[in-house]
């Protein structure tokens, strides 16, 4: 019977010094991978990608997943320190803003948010909309390092999957998003306004530059043939032998020329439109209106 439609969390222990405790958890409507990424010697925590669920037929929120998240850290006895997020997601709606209000630990993500949000101002037409220097706590540039309890965190920018994503290093664990999926599976698209097939392969060869040890936390597993369980994490070295798109020594511009006719025939994810115009505000709706009701506006027939 397939797991692909349950939640499921699972615990990559910590391999001894400088390397975290993480676990995945899974949430089945996008295929979305949360994470607590913890130091074992101070218990303090970052919360990566976590999702607030959204309805595309109903545009109903609700906290399920994020409560899942935050009951996890409760009973591992965890202090949440911080809550990142990648990049702004297009497939389903960030939880930071409120797992900001409710843990009361500073939230983050790349400082190319900026260049998102200004393309993303286009689309909409709605020029004075988006400040992620309002609703972000800290916008990471690459190479920035940062303390997770007695652990550091290192960012690098990885974009491809948009233009401002950034991979979160600590120790052993690398989070790295919507680059890589699992090996059976490849990589991920780069068709996004301010994506780029050349710019995720430049990517991806930086992070399968990090120490073959290295556990890769991908953002996303579908399955694949012959798998009915998701999966989400495996080593540089897993990667570079077992990857679809990636083992065998082809070039970057094989590589290009098969990701953009692989993109040219997939679908806008059903929630994007909805869900950039909260994520580029941390996980917020727009104001609410004189009825007191928030509304999202939908460009017809740009995409």
């Amino acid at each position: 019977m397939s797991k692909l439609n349950e939640p499921i969390i699972r615990h990559s222990a910590s391999r001894g010094a400088d390397s975290p405790d993480v676990w995945g958890i899974y949430e089945p409507d996008t295929g979305s991978i949360q994470y607590v990424c913890a130091d074992p010697a101070t218990k303090k925590a970052a919360l990566i990608d976590v999702v607030l669920n959204f309805d595309p037929a109903s545009f109903a929120l609700d906290t399920r997943s994020m409560d899942q998240v935050l009951d996890l850290v409760d009973k591992q006895g965890l202090e949440v320190e911080w809550i990142l997020d990648t990049h702004p997601h297009a497939d389903h709606v960030m939880a930071s803003s409120r797992l900001k209000s409710r843990t009361g630990a500073p939230n983050g993500i790349g400082e190319r948010t900026r260049d998102i949000a200004e393309l993303w101002r286009g689309y909409y037409n709605t020029p004075d909309a988006f400040d992620p220097d309002r609703d972000f706590d800290r916008l990471f540039a690459d190479g920035d390092r940062f303390a997770l309890g007695d652990l550091e965190m290192r960012v690098m920018l990885s974009p491809g999957h948009t233009l401002g994503s950034i991979t979160f290093v600590c120790g052993d664990a690398a989070f790295v998003h919507d680059t890589l999926m699992q090996p059976d599976s490849g990589t991920s698209r780069a068709d996004f306004p301010g994506g780029s097939a050349e710019d995720l392969w430049n990517s991806l060869q930086a992070i399968l530059s990090l120490p073959d040890e290295t556990r890769l936390f991908i953002g996303h597993d579908y399955g694949a043939e012959g798998r009915d369980e998701p999966e989400w994490e495996a080593s540089v070295a897993t990667h570079k032998a077992e990857n679809i798109h990636l083992k065998g020594g082809g070039t970057k511009w094989e590589y290009i020329e098969r990701r953009n006719k692989r993109d040219a025939t997939l679908a806008l994810p059903d929630r994007m439109l909805a869900a950039l115009q909260m994520n580029l505000r941390a996980g917020q709706l727009p104001e609410a209106e004189d009825d007191g009701a928030h509304y999202l506006k939908m460009p017809v027939n740009k995409f």
